[in-house]
């Protein structure tokens, strides 16, 4: 005669308390995401107010009237070309991405994979880059781009970016844990390290460079400050230059700032919306843990 053992059952105070903890994670990224939009609903809502709703006295969750000429008033206005601006801040922070994305992956790999006597001391330079405060170099770069003639062009806007010390720290990371059983077959099938650089490292990596690709564009697309050096010409004017033309001692145009700030992010929006996925994906592989 079997007899079966008894099944345990599980507390029922666990059961409960995962409900719970579900309910407190749900509730806390509302919370995040209430406060996360908050900015976009403030934005949106002034771009489409006049003046006298934005600094009234009496709030409104949105203007009785939505004010779509605001996007016209915007382009009309011949103090500002806000869609140059607009183009030169595209072509920098896509040139700036693309050469950075080559030059930083490049002294990586090179950096982690080629065999020299000599790297990691050049590695340590590339660190100590990053030790060395922006202003200490922001007055000799700008010296050295204005005796070249490269004040209000591209060239100026875009060259002395075009390398990132923590970037090519990133790039070596990620490549120092790259499986080299995937190079050492390229190698027998011929391909030195410039063939297996491209045909075999850069095609399983994407999820990186997008990640790389991502924040890059963001950057050179917020950049400010130099752009304002260099780009002393209003039609050099990147879009971070053109909204602080909005906003001067004698005058606020505050309706203009708003629909120009909303339409400046736009780009980033869907860059970001485009590559999130690889976005966490390429920074959990940059080796860098804890």
């Amino acid at each position: 005669m079997t007899t079966t053992a008894p099944q345990l059952r599980k507390p029922r105070g666990k059961k409960r308390g995962g409900v719970l903890g579900n309910t407190g994670l749900y509730l806390a990224t509302g919370v995040a995401a209430f406060l996360f939009l908050v900015p976009f609903y403030l934005l949106v809502r002034n771009a489409l107010s006049t003046d006298a709703e934005i600094t009234g006295e009496h709030w409104k969750f949105f203007p009785t009237h939505l004010q779509w000429g605001n996007v016209g008033d915007l382009f009309d206005d011949t103090s500002v070309d806000f869609a140059r601006s607009m183009w030169n801040s595209l072509v920098v922070a896509v040139s700036m991405t693309v050469g950075i994305l080559l030059i930083c992956s490049l002294a990586g790999y090179a950096l982690a994979r080629i065999p020299y006597k000599h790297s990691d001391k050049i590695f340590y330079v590339v660190l100590g880059t990053l030790m060395v405060p922006t202003a200490v170099t922001f007055v000799p770069s700008f010296v050295l781009v204005s005796s070249l003639g490269w004040v209000d062009t591209y060239r100026g806007l875009i060259i002395p970016g075009l390398f990132s010390g923590f970037t090519c720290f990133l790039f070596r990371q990620y490549f120092l844990g790259f499986p080299k059983e995937l190079e050492e077959a390229a190698r027998v099938d011929g391909l030195g390290y410039w063939g297996a650089y491209w045909k075999v490292v850069v095609p399983n990596s994407l999820n990186f460079f997008a990640a790389i690709a991502t924040i890059t564009f963001i950057s050179g697309w917020n950049a400010f400050l130099w752009p304002l050096v260099i780009g002393q010409d209003p039609g050099a004017w990147t879009v971070q230059v053109a909204l602080s033309s909005y906003m001067t001692n004698q005058t606020v145009v505050f309706h203009q700032i708003f629909m120009a700030t909303a339409i400046s992010i736009l780009p980033l929006v869907f860059v970001f919306l485009f590559l999130q996925r690889w976005l966490v994906q390429g920074i959990a592989q940059t080796g860098i843990k804890g």
